[in-house]
């Protein structure tokens, strides 16, 4: 699953590396967790597949997709993950799968190691060597009894790759940047048309790097929580897991 996630990159590597027009400024975000606001990246209206030049909009949902045929969204559960095997199915995924498919940027996700039903070591996961990746993403517009409206949205998950199926069984579904046009396209593509999209990623393109227990804590916000830490039988290393994110930006 994915149940906290990072995005330390500035607003203009988010804007080159999904090419948009234009995105407002927004600070460096260590340990998003579910309900909070998110960013996803969606297709224009005036988007043409296979275009030089994508029509692409960012916009911030809440972390939690609430069907739009949902009447009390407090009698569903929190629907933070959809597993990517199955959304185009499910009744709460199935609209937003075939119309409003999003990439999500991230720096890296977290995820626990169980020591039986316990969560027991913290892993920071990121591309290697840090950098921005695209997480496979749904939304979905919930009107409210009120006539107000909120943009909500979850992150697709799969089946975990042979580097991180040591920690985790699932783990986000990742998209590569030229794939981002096929997999935006709600056009014309439908989900089976995007289904092999959403294997497993690579297993050398993420790195794993074991951090202390600090991201348990939602309050913990600061880039500390990524530091590296030093398991039993490993030999200490210097070097910092954050060390090629960039500071802490100051809160809007």
């Amino acid at each position: 699953m994915c149940g906290r996630f990072t995005l330390t990159a500035t607003p203009e590597e988010v804007e080159a590396l999904f090419a948009l027009l234009e995105l407002e400024g927004f600070p460096a975000r260590y340990n998003i967790a579910p309900t909070q606001p998110i960013l996803m990246v969606i297709a224009g209206p005036k988007a043409e597949p296979g275009s030089n030049l994508p029509d692409r909009r960012a916009l911030l949902v809440r972390w939690g997709l609430i069907p739009g045929w949902a009447k009390d969204p407090k009698d569903l559960p929190l629907l933070i993950n959809a597993r990517s095997e199955t959304a185009a199915e499910k009744p709460a995924f199935r609209a937003a799968m075939r119309h409003r498919r999003t990439l999500v940027p991230a720096s890296g996700f977290y995820e626990w190691k169980r020591d039986g039903s316990k969560k027991s070591q913290p892993y920071f996961i990121r591309p290697r060597g840090g950098g921005l990746m695209a997480f496979g993403g749904l939304m979905e517009t919930y009107a409210e009894p009120g006539g107000s409206e909120i943009d909500t949205g979850a992150i697709l998950t799969t089946a975990a790759n042979i580097a991180i199926a040591a920690i985790h069984d699932r783990m986000p579904v990742i998209i590569r940047p030229e794939d981002f046009p096929r997999w935006l396209d709600c056009r014309t593509s439908e989900p089976r048309d995007v289904a092999d999209l959403m294997a497993p990623i690579s297993p050398d393109y993420l790195e794993a790097i074991p951090i202390s227990d600090k991201v348990n804590k939602v309050a913990n916000v600061g880039p500390e929580i990524q530091q590296r830490v030093t398991l039993a039988g490993e030999v200490a290393t210097p070097k910092a897991a954050a060390a090629d994110d960039p500071p802490q930006l100051k809160l809007l």
